[in-house]
């Protein structure tokens, strides 16, 4: 498990400061000649509590120094001055970005995030959901993209947990979504192919339950259809890192040596990055001149291979800003409509499709 808050700026906590001193709100109930129940009204329902009480509340918390804990404050208020964001995986720097726009986010109203990594397992999403839900934060951000999982989250609704769906897009009458045009990237990179002279082409991706899965896939069919070109393959491995990508490569190395594939759009760059290797293993096999490749997210493993590979760009960083803007506007609007943010991905030239 991996969860970390931050501060708001100034390094200020943005709930109150934990309890540092020596002076607990016993003894401040003492000195100011009230119950415990009168200063814990005072710090969290002050239009309960008399201008004469909170004035002498007050005066004893600064002669004590007594500094109130923000966690025991959140109880007593019914929510934590927190958001919680749920990764599906921090070893993608696309997920890494969406973190830091959150944050910035997050900072900007006065708030922390609390972040936590599923590592691409259910459970653990629903787990870590329930956990920000019982800690009682304002709402939970998801980095969701498997279709299932998305149909059982209605209920955790119905249970008045907050959730904003970040990388998914979701129906507007359950919930608010931030999402990437993902079936405008599979265009692009399928496109870029076809640009620098390559048609005989292969899509790789899969499981397709993953929503951002598929519909790159049917960017890369409608670019083709439009073209009059029918793709060579499509492959659909078991998940979308290297090692599912090496595999796929060393089963395509064949028909690329046969010249009957020229071009490979894969759904990650994790894929891309075990198909290149793969390729590179092969003998009589050069990327790019023998097989274009292309990836998709922008992540380390792109920009850090031997041959560095050529991708689609997603603003990772400016979805989890409006991610957070929207789980802000459904919290705190009686009147509050679901609505779809849509971002645009943009391609990346690098050396693996060159000629």
């Amino acid at each position: 498990m991996t969860i970390t808050s931050t501060t708001s700026p100034g390094g200020q906590r943005a709930s109150g400061a934990t309890s540092t001193g020596t002076a607990g709100i016993a003894d401040v109930a003492s000195l100011a000649g009230v119950s415990q129940s009168t200063v814990s009204n005072v710090l969290n329902h002050r239009e309960r509590v008399a201008a004469e009480t909170i004035d002498r509340v007050e005066r004893a918390i600064s002669m004590l120094g007594y500094v109130p804990n923000g966690a025991a404050r959140s109880l007593a208020a019914g929510r934590s001055r927190s958001v919680g964001l749920v990764l599906s995986d921090l070893g993608n720097s696309l997920f890494v970005d969406i973190a830091r726009g959150a944050e910035r986010a997050a900072e900007e109203h006065g708030l922390s995030l609390l972040v936590a990594n599923a590592d691409g397992r259910l459970e653990r999403e629903d787990r870590y959901v329930d956990l920000f839900t019982e800690s009682r934060v304002l709402g939970t951000l998801l980095t969701l993209n498997d279709e299932s999982h998305y149909r059982a989250l209605a209920a955790r609704r119905s249970r008045g947990t907050v959730l904003t769906l970040l990388n998914f897009h979701a129906d507007a009458a359950a919930f608010c979504s931030a999402y990437f045009d993902n079936e405008a990237g599979g265009r692009l990179a399928t496109r870029h192919l076809l640009d620098s002279g390559r048609s005989r082409l292969v899509f790789v991706g899969g499981p397709s339950a993953l929503q951002p899965v598929a519909e790159r896939r049917e960017g890369f069919r409608r670019t083709l259809a439009a073209a009059g070109i029918r793709p060579v393959d499509e492959l659909s491995p078991e998940g979308i890192n290297r090692a599912d990508g090496w595999q796929v490569g060393h089963a395509l190395a064949p028909r690329v040596a046969a010249g009957e594939i020229d071009g490979v759009v894969a759904a990650s760059d994790l894929l891309a990055a075990g198909i290149v290797q793969a390729f590179t293993e092969t003998a009589g096999i050069s990327v790019p001149i023998s097989v274009g490749v292309i990836g998709y997210d922008n992540n380390q493993a792109a920009w850090d291979a031997p041959i560095p590979i050529s991708t689609i760009s997603q603003p990772g960083a400016e979805l989890g800003y409006a991610g957070v803007g929207l789980l802000l506007d459904d919290i705190d609007s009686s009147a509050h409509e679901h609505r779809a943010v849509r971002l645009e991905p943009a391609l990346v030239v690098r050396r693996s499709t060159g000629r």
